[in-house]
């Protein structure tokens, strides 16, 4: 990305030769992205990331209707999903939100139910980034496939992760990110079936195939494109050593009382590891244990939004059937390239210590079971 700054800095929409190294540098960065899904260059979009990305595909289909229709989502999508489909929604938009089930995984007969004859798109994210379950997605694709309805999903945890072969899956729209697989922030792409037509979000030039206006961040594109070819290298010998570490944490904290794993251990991502408090409180939650963690150099996430610094229930682990109080209570562990055996271990350790002290510390009122 450095080298890409410093020489390749014309425009590459430019005909001269300092826009046409930008745009060569440009389009290579696409084929290695292509490459990573197995699909042709001229399918994949560049974004700003995941989050553009989702809402092209959303509201790119939805600009096409003079009229609301019907469209499909699950109870666990993300929110760069779940708040432009929430904006359609207020506009008139009929929504069926499918139900899943308590690992956190759609029943593909519920989208075979829901399906009617003025859906227009289905969107079921891939890998669940909360509590790390995969959607039987291939399934989901195939049962929308006869439909007239277009089929996205948002693979932006899975995107190096896992094979992507998108000649073999019927899917029409699929999300990716960049800094997901060690590419820079700010950069994502948008695969894009041939035939299927989107109405662009930002008005301006015809770069992108016309998807999507603006100027290119080369060297942001340059990073994403390496970053896709080094992750498709290393793709299944890494998912192997990941799952491997993950199930050691599992392990490792299988013990712990008031502890609960959450997700589909079986359909899971490879990196992934995440558990709920059974009692959380207002002064032991997920977010607590964030910031305990953080003190001794360990870096997790909180399974819960925050909303101006209160905690306030995960919307996933609600549609998985916890309660309001247990909701609060996640947090997960993401796994990568440098992670060892030795950082499970100590990751293991101090966590159960944190969880032990923190305990300890509450009133004797807060062992009552909550949620």
């Amino acid at each position: 990305m450095q080298q890409v700054m410093q020489e390749a800095w014309g425009n590459p929409s430019s005909l001269h030769a300092w826009g046409e190294r930008s745009a060569l540098i440009l389009e290579t960065s696409r084929i290695q992205v292509a490459d990573l899904l197995n699909v042709s260059p001229e399918t994949i979009v560049f974004t700003s990331g995941g989050t553009e990305s989702d809402n092209l595909a959303i509201l790119g289909v939805a600009r096409h209707y003079a009229r609301p229709r019907h469209l499909i989502i699950s109870q666990v999508e993300h929110s760069a999903i779940s708040e432009p489909v929430r904006l359609l929604e207020e506009r008139g938009w009929q929504v069926t939100r499918l139900p899943v089930n308590s690992q956190g995984r759609v029943d593909p007969s519920d989208l075979q139910a829901a399906l009617r004859p003025d859906t227009v798109l289905v969107s079921i994210i891939y890998g669940q980034s909360e509590v790390g379950t995969l959607q039987p997605i291939e399934q989901l694709a195939a049962i929308t496939q006869p439909h007239s309805a277009l089929f996205h999903t948002d693979a932006v945890q899975v995107a190096g992760r896992l094979p992507i072969d998108l000649q073999r899956l019927p899917i029409d729209l699929l999300s990716v990110s960049s800094h997901k697989l060690y590419g820079p922030q700010g950069s994502g792409a948008l695969y894009v079936r041939p035939g299927v037509d989107l109405v662009p979000l930002l008005a301006g030039g015809g770069q992108e195939w016309r998807s999507r206006a603006g100027t290119q961040a080369v060297a942001n594109v340059a990073g994403f494109g390496l970053a896709a070819t080094l992750a498709a290298q290393t793709l299944d010998p890494e998912a192997v050593r990941l799952r491997q570490l993950r199930d050691r944490l599992f392990d490792r904290l299988a013990d712990v009382p008031g502890l609960m794993p959450t997700g589909d251990r079986l359909h899971r991502l490879p990196h992934h590891a995440s558990f709920v408090l059974q009692q959380s409180t207002d002064t032991l939650n997920g977010r607590t244990l964030v910031r305990q963690m953080h003190l001794a150099g360990i870096a997790i996430s909180a399974g819960s939004a925050c909303n101006s610094g209160r905690s306030v229930p995960s919307s996933t682990l609600l549609a998985m059937g916890l309660g309001d109080r247990q909701a609060q209570g996640g947090v997960r562990f993401t796994l990568g390239h440098h992670t060892t055996d030795a950082d499970i271990d100590w990751t293991a350790t101090v966590f159960q210590q944190v969880l032990s002290r923190l305990t300890e510390d509450l009133p004797a009122t807060s062992a009552l079971p909550q949620g």
